[in-house]
């Protein structure tokens, strides 16, 4: 099996250390890993590609190459330059700090399985959720680390990636904030909603008169709903959320027709 992996923290990363060994148990002693990942942290881009400008790829060592771009961009450089022949699935991660809820939508890591998704292969996005469990002290990566091959082998084994002639379906999953050994084990959970306030910016007057603004998140040990992401992960679960491009409201669509009609 050949599996690319990139992520959105960086090509030196620690979480995409704890990915390669994730993918290279997938991948077997026949198989290859490649990382194509950013040569800066790309956090916060979503699934934003550099359409306006080049984008310049290095090859850092056998198989190992940083894109000065965003995760997509290196999704795009590994599919069509970099690789010999396309990858049997696309890992992206494992991200630092977690995915869930309404950080699906600003995500580079989610953005890069999505692209992976569009271009027709298997992927899957891996976070690992920070939190007063794990961020103090030890390995804040143990879930991921612990559970991370087994979590990949269910979705291969389950095999369930949609339509091959419509948007395919990705996956998003999420460590919860424990130890490795504290992970209660895996749940199927929808996409949730942290309600409250969401992102915002703090304005910031410069010793020098100018006006900056930092970007502030919401609380991250808010749950969503019950059985949805955020809630499952900080019970203890790793959530696993099926994932499409296609954004449209559906419970909303039939309703619109009628009126437009």
């Amino acid at each position: 099996m050949r599996i690319l992996i990139t992520n959105d923290d960086g090509i030196n990363a620690p979480g995409l250390k704890v990915l390669h060994a994730i993918a290279a148990a997938i991948a077997g002693d026949g198989g290859e890993v490649w990382t194509v990942a950013p040569a800066f942290e790309q956090s916060g881009v979503g699934h934003c590609i550099s359409y306006t400008h080049p984008t310049l790829v290095s090859e850092l060592e056998t198989r190992r190459w940083a894109a000065e771009g965003s995760p997509a961009d290196c999704v795009l450089a590994a599919m069509h330059d970099i690789l010999p022949s396309p990858p049997d699935l696309v890992l992206s991660g494992v991200n630092r700090g977690n995915n869930a809820a309404e950080n699906v939508l600003y995500s580079g890591t989610i953005g890069a399985a999505m692209e992976g998704a569009l271009q027709g292969r298997r992927a899957i996005a891996l976070s690992q959720f920070y939190g007063p469990g794990n961020r103090d002290g030890g390995d804040g990566f143990d879930a991921a680390r612990v559970w991370g091959e087994r979590v990949v082998r269910t979705l291969l084994d389950a095999d369930l990636w949609g339509d091959e002639d419509g948007y395919r379906t990705f996956y998003n999953v999420n460590f919860p904030p424990v130890p490795g050994d504290a992970v209660k084990g895996m749940k199927a959970a929808a996409q949730g909603f942290r309600h409250g306030d969401g992102f915002k910016v703090e304005p910031v007057i410069s010793p020098s008169g100018r006006r900056f603004q930092w970007t502030r998140g919401a609380d991250q040990q808010r749950p969503t709903q019950p059985g949805t992401d955020a809630a499952v992960n900080l019970d203890g679960w790793i959530s696993v959320t099926p994932l499409v491009a296609d954004l449209t409201d559906r419970a909303t669509l039939g309703e619109l027709a009628d009126r437009l009609s």
